[in-house]
C-alpha cells in the first residue's frame, strides 16, 4: 500500500506543479492582452475567457497523460493500451468501472480522482477570477469589483 501512496502523491505533486505553471502563464498573458483590445472590450472578454478555458483544458489533458504514463510504468492496467482511457475516467471521476486496475495498484485510481477534483476546482476558481478581473478592468462603471 505504501508504494501506491508514494507514487500517487508524487504524481499529484507533478500535476500540481504543471497546474501552477499554467495558472501563472494564463494570468500573465491575460494581463498583457489588456492593452491589445483597448477599443474592443467585449472582444477582449471573449478572447480572454475562451483562451483561458482552452489552456486549462490542455493543462488537464497533459495531467491525465502524466497519470497515464504512471499507470503504464507501474503496470496498473491489465492492458497498457487502456492506460490513457483509464486515467481520463479516474481523473474526471467519471468512474465507468469497465477497466479494473490490477489489485496491487488499485489505490492509484482514487488518488487520481482526488487529484483531478482538486485541479478542476482550482481551474474553476481561476476562470472565475479571470472573468471578474477582466470585467472589473474593462467595465469599471458597470459595478464589477
Amino acid at each position: 500500500m505504501l508504494p501506491q501512496f508514494l507514487i500517487g502523491i508524487s504524481v499529484s505533486a507533478v500535476n500540481i506543479a504543471i497546474h501552477a505553471i499554467v495558472m501563472a502563464a494564463v494570468i500573465r498573458v491575460m494581463n498583457r492582452l489588456q492593452a491589445t483590445f483597448r477599443s474592443w472590450p467585449w472582444l477582449h472578454l471573449i478572447v480572454v475567457m475562451i483562451g483561458t478555458a482552452l489552456v486549462l483544458m490542455l493543462a488537464h489533458a497533459l495531467e491525465v497523460l502524466v497519470w497515464s504514463g504512471t499507470y503504464r510504468l507501474v503496470g496498473a492496467t491489465p492492458v497498457s493500451d487502456d492506460s490513457t482511457y483509464f486515467a481520463f475516467v479516474n481523473y474526471t471521476t467519471l468512474g465507468y468501472g469497465d477497466i479494473i486496475p490490477v489489485a496491487r495498484w488499485r489505490l492509484l485510481g482514487p488518488i487520481t480522482a482526488m487529484n483531478g477534483v482538486l485541479l478542476f476546482g482550482w481551474s474553476t476558481a481561476v476562470l472565475y477570477a479571470v472573468l471578474r478581473q477582466t470585467l472589473a478592468r474593462r467595465f469599471p462603471t458597470a459595478g464589477f469589483k
